[in-house]
């Protein structure tokens, strides 16, 4: 190993709470605040059995393809036990149904089987750890984006299907138990807020689901075992938690725990998140517990592969992407569930350990890095998706499939030594001190139009471990010469590095063409020159806050109706020089029937307009109609976008009206 873990070095310092016999010491327990690395606050009330889960579904295609995990001793050990001695008392462990191609190749993603599950659950048991067995009832990546049926029973009947799925729980769970795991809870589906094993109607959704609570209570009964059922959905921010209980409940779906995701950078606050989890627990007499939460810790990727959070990436960052925020992040979400009350039943955390696969001393270059990580990756599934899952997800694993997307999410570094914040859970009871510090200096982020004067800030925002924030001073490696270069220079983002408070920092000049359409992008609060005309009384017509939507920015003009979709908006621009203009809009949106949609234009008064077409095709799929070539001899161009369709959803920003020369 060349370079050695400051983590590593930071706890052989402390010395605090190694642990080298299988039996947990359970320090989170004692009295008082711990002095460490982080600064966390306790959590008040904290039940002993409150679950403090990790999500290990790819553990062994890690182990396979060479990836070691250390303790805080800097001693090599199992994941498994030093997730024990750090407060774990549940591991999460998905299953696909039939995760290989007809050669026996493996579709990635940790190559997910009963037999995954089984290893991983008697492992854990040595260590007091339960197994919470998370079917996804598909062969390959269960989300909202995509539930596929599993190979197998594409083609059954509705009725064949439930069967199918019922006798596939069943001998699951009898394998699991019968071989020593210790099953405590079982999920239906994974994060089904759209669909669920090829369906998307919920009277056929809530069948099959069902049909899968019944065989976990008729193995449970059988093994004389007491095993909870849990639903997972998602996307807090945007769904009716109470509605989706709701639709569970009139059909008779049988389940004990009501489960969310939850993504500080994508998810929305954490009072909406309670919110809803309290809403659903109270009316429906249900627990509820995170199943899913994550943050990162730096902005690097380790292993070659784009990571979900990171430059370049579309997400909030209501932490600092540090072992500190990652640590408050959590902490955070352990209180907001824990304020839920007695309903509450615990927070895992998704794949701490999904860290980069090694390479050898003579990849000596990123591509020879690559080279030697994809071989392990095909080989052992340890990437998030192998080229092999393109014959049953091509439009997704079958482009983008390589190595780990969020191994600046995990709780170890990328050698496998513990981070400080992997004993996180622990603190949520003694709470955690540390001596006040910098933690992070914020990037800046400025546009500039073309051919104008660059005006770097002078201060940025620094955030220290106790979570406050204040602005200071910055130097740039940037002289005035340079300056006018990138003004000069083509449309693009331009990087310039300083310092502030010895932190490195950088700004990043995004140049811009000129533009003359005012609020292009909808973030100024004063909306008055865009003219929005309901024509067909659009159930969802606004401007919208939310990155994830946006273009760019926090804010999108919105649009949603499940069953009729007219409206146009425009923009009066006067005050041009006479000349040629070029007009784009981006636009996104899907689930358009019979869809009309065209931008559109008129010069100088003009009784012509001017259209380009325009087609959406998914969430973020940017499309960029253009009209070219509009002259204008008075200087006035009306400008804007038509909308028709039989249903649908989508959003537009970024509008913009440039000289064609």
């Amino acid at each position: 190993m060349k370079v050695v873990s400051i983590f590593l070095i930071m706890s052989l310092l402390l010395g605090v709470f190694g642990c080298s016999s299988a039996k947990v010491d359970e320090w989170w327990l004692k009295k008082g605040p711990l002095e460490g690395e982080l600064i966390v606050a306790p959590v008040e009330g904290l039940s002993k059995d409150f679950i403090r889960g990790a999500d290990v579904s790819s553990l062994l295609a890690q182990e396979a393809s060479g990836v070691r995990f250390y303790n805080f001793d800097g001693e090599e050990q199992d994941m498994l036990k030093t997730l024990a001695e750090a407060g774990f008392n549940y591991i999460r462990v998905r299953i696909w149904n039939d995760p290989f191609d007809a050669n026996g190749n493996g579709y990635g993603g940790g190559n997910c089987t009963v037999d995954t599950a089984l290893e991983l659950g008697v492992r854990a048991k040595k260590y007091g750890m339960k197994l919470l067995v998370n079917f996804h009832y598909s062969d390959f990546w269960a989300d909202p984006g995509k539930q596929q049926v599993p190979k197998a029973w594409a083609g059954k009947s509705l009725d064949e299907k439930a069967d199918a799925l019922y006798e596939y729980t069943v001998e699951s769970l009898k394998t699991l138990i019968d071989g020593g795991a210790d099953v405590g809870m079982v999920q239906i589906g994974n994060e089904t807020t759209t669909g669920f094993c090829g369906e998307n109607a919920w009277p056929r959704i809530t069948q099959l689901m069902a049909s899968g609570a019944n065989a976990v209570r008729d193995v449970a009964k059988d093994k004389k075992k007491d095993i909870q059922i849990a639903v997972h959905f998602t996307n807090p921010e945007s769904r009716d938690f109470v509605q989706a209980a709701r639709v569970l409940d009139v059909n008779n779906v049988d389940y004990d725990i009501f489960a969310s995701s939850y993504y500080p950078f994508w998810h929305g606050t954490l009072d909406n998140l309670a919110g809803q989890l309290r809403a659903v627990a109270e009316q429906f007499d249900k627990k509820v517990m995170v199943a899913e939460v994550a943050y990162a810790y730096s902005w690097e990727d380790f292993d070659g592969h784009a990571n979900t959070i990171g430059e370049g990436a579309v997400f909030e960052q209501p932490y600092p992407l540090t072992v500190q925020g990652q640590a408050r992040a959590i902490a955070d979400v352990v209180a907001a569930v824990a304020s839920i009350g007695e309903a509450a039943l615990g927070v895992f955390y998704w794949e701490p350990g999904w860290i980069p696969v090694p390479v050898s001393a003579s990849a000596t270059t990123p591509e020879l890095a690559w080279q030697e990580r994809s071989v392990l990756w095909e080989r052992h599934g340890s990437g998030w998706a192998s080229s092999f899952a393109a014959e049953y997800d091509p439009a997704d694993a079958g482009v983008w499939y390589g190595g780990s997307a969020c191994d600046n999410q995990a709780l170890f570094d990328a050698y496998g030594y513990p981070l400080p914040s992997l004993r996180v859970f622990g603190y949520c009871y003694t709470g955690s001190t540390s001596e006040r510090r910098l933690d992070e200096v914020s990037n800046a982020y400025i546009s500039v139009r073309l051919r104008n004067p660059i005006f770097l800030p002078e201060t940025v925002e620094a955030t220290y471990n106790d979570g406050a924030t204040e602005n200071v001073a910055v130097q740039w490696e940037a002289d005035a010469a340079k300056l006018d270069e990138i003004s000069n220079s083509p449309v693009g983002v331009y990087r310039i590095n300083g310092t502030a408070q010895g932190l490195p920092v950088t700004c990043f000049v995004s140049m811009e063409e000129e533009n003359y359409i005012e609020n292009h992008s909808f973030e100024l609060d004063d909306r008055s020159m865009w003219v929005l005309n309901n024509i067909g009384d659009t159930e969802q017509l606004r401007f919208q806050e939310k990155a994830t939507d946006a273009h760019s920015g926090k804010y999108s003009l919105h649009f949603w109706d499940p069953s009729y979709v007219e409206f146009s908006v425009t923009q009066t621009v006067t005050g041009l020089r006479p000349g040629t203009y070029n007009f784009t809009v981006h636009i996104q949106g899907g689930d358009m029937v019979n869809e009309e949609i065209y931008i559109f234009a008129s010069v100088d008064g003009d009784a012509q307009v001017f259209k380009t077409h325009a087609t959406v095709d998914g969430w973020v799929n940017w499309q960029m109609p253009t009209i070219e070539g509009l002259y204008t001899h008075t200087g006035v161009i009306i400008v804007g976008v038509y909308v028709k369709s039989n249903g649908g959803w989508g959003t537009m920003d970024d509008f913009l009206l440039n000289p064609a020369n």
